[in-house]
């Protein structure tokens, strides 16, 4: 079976947030921060472009073999956005959401509380799989694979559910919930997970 690879081109950053715009259309968190059905995978491709683009300043953004399934991470040290992309994040979600911008600023807060800072680590910032490929176990693999290289170097990871569903998925590859908090206005409940280090 072909490896998976990291994504390095232009073709491939679109095909990233492509399989993001199918991935998070109906994902509980991402749905309640997008509610209008009509024009959310347009707004998602302009949100997740940006934190595409964020993360390809790093060599781990990935692809699975049939460029089905991705995976967004943040090594330690990184940041998911640089700061001239932070400073235009505000403005993009206003604009993208108009008066309701600020619930969705007030979650990025939330997120922002709740991730450790105690140990430098891994940021799985996103994972999807193309709706076209779910149910093969891609995403998870894609995940298995990052896993492995994660390992050989000793590091933790750290990631939030947005899904309920999938804490016990990640629970399968070693995550342990840590946390929880919910969004504003009786939004959904997003889960914080931690994977140890190997050995640690």
């Amino acid at each position: 079976m072909t490896e998976p690879r990291v994504a390095t081109s232009a073709a491939d950053a679109d095909r990233v947030v492509e399989i993001l715009v199918g991935s998070f259309y109906s994902d509980p968190t991402w749905s309640w921060a997008f509610p209008d059905p009509g024009r959310r995978r347009e707004q998602h491709a302009l949100f997740w472009r940006a934190f595409v683009d964020g993360a390809m300043r790093y060599p781990w953004v990935w692809l699975d073999a049939e460029a089905a399934a991705t995976s967004v991470w943040i090594p330690p040290g990184g940041s998911e956005l640089s700061q001239e992309q932070e400073a235009a994040m505000t403005p993009l979600v206003q604009h993208l959401l108009g008066d309701d911008a600020d619930r969705v600023l007030q979650a990025f807060d939330l997120f922002d509380e709740n991730h450790p800072q105690q140990e430098p680590h891994y940021y799985l910032s996103l994972l999807g799989t193309d709706p076209a490929f779910r149910g093969r176990g891609l995403g998870l693999a894609l995940l298995a694979a990052n896993l492995s290289v994660i390992d050989a170097e000793g590091a933790p990871a750290y990631l939030e559910a947005s899904n309920p569903a999938n804490v016990a998925l990640y629970e399968r590859y070693g995550f342990t919930t840590v946390g929880q908090f919910t969004l504003p206005d009786d939004g959904p409940t997003v889960h914080t997970m931690w994977r140890a280090a190997v050995g640690s």
